[in-house]
């Protein structure tokens, strides 16, 4: 028969757990709760660096990205006028389309745009075009173009479309003689003399 000493332990055991015990529930419980917070302090963490990074990217950065995969993507210029090609090209400014009808490329600045669809969700690193491809920027292409004596539709923000050859290109402007596309520029085919503020040009559409 146990003794009253004896009974008297048991019932404290039962009633009155080992510190240790007690203190381990309280650790575990704890830890728990400290990587609960932890994991919610990380993902807010990744979220922000997320949204950090990506409020670093350029729309240039996007459009790097998306001509190694030969995507035909739509682009609005605004005035109601889209245009559809393949994205070949890419510089600092500008963007080149090359499209299926008649072979033509179309040069579009990219202040000009203002929306673009079927532009895939992936981008660039920010600087990693290099120097060269970092200052090709729309009027060097455009003084190439008119070295070439390049022939060129080029439609205006306004929605008019102005066609002829490219003459010179200066800092903030280009001359364009205006005649028939099928002819070649000589003073006789010659009409006019346009000079355009490059600001004003929403793309040029080259054969």
């Amino acid at each position: 028969m146990d003794s009253p000493e004896s009974r008297d332990t048991d019932s404290g055991n039962a009633a009155f757990p080992r510190p240790a015990s007690r203190w381990d529930r309280l650790f575990t419980d704890f830890e728990a709760e400290l990587d609960a917070v932890a994991d919610a302090e990380f993902v807010v963490e990744v979220a922000d660096r997320t949204r950090r990074e990506f409020a670093a990217v350029h729309l240039t950065d996007r459009l790097r990205a998306a001509v190694k995969r030969q995507l035909a993507v739509a682009v609005d210029v605004g005035g109601g006028l889209t245009v559809a090609g393949v994205l070949s090209e890419v510089g600092p400014d500008w963007m080149m389309l090359s499209t299926e009808i008649g072979g033509a490329r179309i040069l579009i600045p990219t202040e000009a745009v203002l929306m673009l669809r079927n532009l895939p969700p992936i981008a660039y690193a920010a600087g990693s075009e290099g120097i060269v491809a970092e200052r090709f920027d729309v009027r060097m292409v455009l003084r190439r173009l008119a070295r070439d004596r390049a022939v060129a539709a080029v439609v205006l923000r306004s929605g008019e479309t102005v066609q002829g050859t490219l003459d010179r290109v200066g800092a903030d402007f280009l001359d364009l003689a205006t005649h028939d596309v099928d002819q070649p520029r000589r003073s006789a085919a010659v009409r006019d003399l346009r000079t355009i503020a490059l600001r004003g040009i929403a793309l040029l559409r080259i054969q």
